[in-house]
């Protein structure tokens, strides 16, 4: 039991990793088109600004568990296989991109537009103000928000090891609920409460170092 829990956690750590890693590189990318387009942003856009919002809340809004089964063609296509802990990271890197746009976009715009039009008066370039501005100022909110990020995927493994993703959720289900072994759920449940208390506890440290 000891051998499959430990090797069960280490998948899930390697799965919430990964796809937190992914999603916070990827989730830049719509956080910071959103910001610049936005209609009190740097360059506004009302169309860009619309699509790119619409696209980010319906993604919001997809059941994970209805997302995992869609991308299965996608996951086959990037990883070569639709099953094992590795193949999981796609599904749940797609899920948390856009709520990790939506956090990094939150996150930049409680910059203080006194700070901005500071710059603006001194001749900074749009990246400057971005990158020496926005980001240096919303870094702790932002690193707060890829937290929560982190919480919601360790979540989402364990829906992810309802088809075959590995981790503790595959744990739980088939030698857990399926045996009708309360032991494994027992001892899964408590792993995953663990694991998110010390995720919660370091971005708390973090958040208040950074701030």
């Amino acid at each position: 039991m000891f051998d499959t829990l430990f090797t069960a956690t280490g998948q899930t750590i390697y799965m919430v990793l990964g796809s937190t890693l992914f999603s916070v590189i990827l989730g830049f990318i719509p956080a910071i088109v959103l910001v610049l387009t936005a209609p009190d942003g740097l360059k506004p856009n009302k169309v860009v600004y619309n699509v790119l919002d619409f696209i980010v809340n319906t993604f919001r809004s997809f059941p994970f568990i209805i997302l995992l089964i869609l991308v299965i063609p996608v996951t086959r296509a990037i990883v070569g296989t639709s099953l094992g802990s590795t193949a999981a990271i796609v599904p749940l890197t797609i899920s948390a991109i856009p709520f990790v746009a939506r956090v990094i976009e939150n996150a930049l715009k409680e910059v203080d537009p006194g700070l901005i039009e500071a710059a603006k008066s001194f001749g900074a370039s749009d990246m400057q103000i971005i990158v020496h501005v926005y980001f240096k100022e919303a870094f702790p909110s932002i690193v707060s928000g890829v937290i929560l990020a982190m919480i919601s995927i360790v979540g989402y493994t364990a829906m992810a090891g309802s088809v075959g993703g590995g981790g503790l959720g595959d744990v739980a289900i088939r030698r857990g609920y399926q045996a009708y072994n309360l032991k494994y759920l027992f001892a899964t449940s408590v792993i995953l409460i663990v694991f998110v208390q010390i995720i919660q506890s370091i971005g708390n440290y973090l958040y208040k170092k950074l701030s």
